[in-house]
């Protein structure tokens, strides 16, 4: 199966963390906490948002950025409201990293500027300041499992009471 790997640098919200760690959870992505968090990891609120899955996550943290690259190889992909291209014109190879910044600041403008070609965003209304980090690390989840047609995922349901 190829690896999919999210990074959350400097998040400051302990419900978003939470509900990221659920994706990464159920869609098998592998999840990546650079500090300073504005949380402890065992925030109730991290947990509750979380919900059970935590059994089911794969989770490395990193002191700094500067700790997060010496440990990583990439690619990398940077989500930023401040970027020139859309996050769907890109095709994500395996191990690809979808690098996401704190809710208050995004990411360091001078590691968008020095990555160009793969700083990607989300289209929005030009009045819109930014969509809900736990919104956008789905949205770009999602895309890259559905260019790798969503490997390993129960891509069906059933109903309870119905055979269909």
């Amino acid at each position: 199966m190829p690896t999919l790997n999210i990074v959350l640098v400097e998040p400051e919200i302990p419900q978003n963390t939470g509900n990221i760690s659920r994706t990464c959870a159920a869609t098998g992505a592998r999840l990546h906490l650079v500090e300073p968090m504005g949380f402890k990891i065992d925030d109730k609120k991290l947990k509750r948002a979380g919900l059970d899955y935590w059994h089911l996550l794969d989770i490395s943290y990193y002191k700094n950025l500067d700790d997060f690259f010496s440990k990583n190889t990439g690619p990398y992909y940077y989500f930023s409201t401040k970027a020139k291209h859309i996050y769907s014109e890109i095709s994500y190879p395996d191990n690809a990293y979808l690098v996401f910044g704190k809710e208050t600041a995004g990411l360091p403008e001078d590691l968008l500027y020095q990555n160009p070609d793969t700083t990607v965003r989300l289209p929005m209304i030009s009045d819109a300041r930014s969509l809900n980090l736990s919104n956008a690390v789905a949205i770009g989840t999602y895309e890259v499992l559905r260019q790798w047609n969503f490997p390993e995922l129960q891509a069906f349901g059933n109903l309870r009471k119905y055979n269909w």
